[in-house]
């Protein structure tokens, strides 16, 4: 063969490559649960800026804000079936359809942020969301987490449990409804975009949504007098992205490590981001002049011993939720041994009243 030829035929074959590449890159249409108006979004497009940029040469995802694709309600559906290969959520919206979604999401008096972090990353939460997503043909990568919520904001002025007794209270998740029905108090379930109305027209009592730099930013501040803290009801809050199996296993292994890549630097960015969102939100609220009152430690307790009895019993009506609280009640017990030890530098609660793990353990095996 004449050099040149060889020339040729080296060219071709790189050309052919390169058009190999270029026709196996892939488009995704990703929406959320979250609008444009709700600062939560921004987390779902952190991960979507990553992977747009780590693995651009086989996948850009074109995102669109909750509600401009479908209501936030449809978006499980929606990627289930392929309608789109995508869609961040919170967990906890799911719970109708698995219980074990709402811990998933969320849990009353028992997480914190870096508990869901240690939890997902190094003691088998990661292998959880998989599994229960899994059932209904989706692959999950939880990519946000906020540390505790702000807590009930309205124009009553809640200062103690008892204060609560009576009260209308929107409050999102299956446990959290059940915890304040046993403090008095009746859950009001509304769509994060109704919280304000709900509190300016007097629908509700007191409301929660978010943590506070996003409570501040759907203008809370505006309509609320009173602030409760701690945000006991959520304890900590996980946010991720829920993809289409099918859209999944077409990816080559290394696009799919980089999602995975692009959804742990997104997690460990959120929650810096949340808390630094955190502080600017609570110092608003206070030149607001929204007066903030905080439980005492007798009521906490309480809350606490209630959570463990409600988390027990949830458990027993299904055996997927019985084995995600399963899985986290074993880590906050194995962790405490490095953890109880290094007060106050350690970095998740500690606690000496925990529901029972042997309690939930039966109620797996039924």
């Amino acid at each position: 063969m004449r050099p040149q030829h060889a020339i040729i035929l080296t060219g071709f074959a790189l050309l052919t490559c390169f058009g190999a590449s270029a026709q196996a890159q892939q488009s995704w249409t990703m929406t959320s649960t979250w609008p444009d108006s709700i600062d939560a979004v921004k987390i779902d497009q952190h991960w979507v800026e990553l992977v747009n940029k780590l693995a651009g040469d086989e996948l850009q995802i074109e995102f669109r804000a909750g509600g401009t694709l479908m209501p936030g309600t449809e978006v499980f559906d929606a990627t289930e079936t392929g309608s789109i290969e995508a869609a961040g959520d919170w967990p906890g919206y799911w719970a109708g359809l698995n219980p074990a979604f709402s811990p998933l999401a969320s849990t009353p008096s028992l997480f914190n942020a870096l508990d869901y972090l240690n939890w997902i990353q190094q003691w088998g939460g990661r292998e959880l969301y998989r599994e229960i997503y899994g059932q209904f043909g989706l692959v999950y990568l939880p990519y946000g987490v906020l540390n505790n919520e702000s807590g009930f904001m309205g124009r009553t002025p809640i200062e103690s449990l008892a204060d609560l007794d009576g009260k209308r209270l929107r409050i999102a998740g299956r446990d959290q409804g059940r915890v304040m029905e046993q403090l008095g108090g009746s859950q009001v379930t509304l769509a994060g975009g109704e919280v304000y109305q709900a509190i300016e027209r007097g629908v509700v009592d007191a409301a929660e949504f978010s943590a506070p730099g996003i409570d501040y930013s759907v203008g809370l501040a505006e309509v609320a007098d009173y602030w409760a803290t701690p945000g006991w009801h959520q304890s900590a809050t996980v946010f991720g992205v829920m993809i289409n199996k099918d859209a999944w296993d077409a990816l080559s292994e290394e696009t799919q490590e980089k999602l995975e890549i692009a959804a742990d630097a997104t997690l460990a960015w959120s929650l810096a981001w949340s808390e630094r969102q955190s502080t600017e939100g609570t110092i608003k609220f206070q030149e607001a002049g929204v007066e903030i009152s905080t439980y005492g430690a007798e009521d906490m307790a309480r809350i606490q011993e209630i959570t463990n009895e409600v988390i027990v019993r949830g458990a027993c009506e299904h055996p997927d939720h019985a084995k995600v609280y399963h899985s986290m009640i074993s880590y906050l017990q194995h962790y405490a041994n490095w953890r109880d030890i290094s007060v106050p530098y350690n970095m998740s609660r500690t606690m000496d009243n925990l529901p029972s793990l042997d309690e939930l353990e039966s109620c797996m095996n039924q």
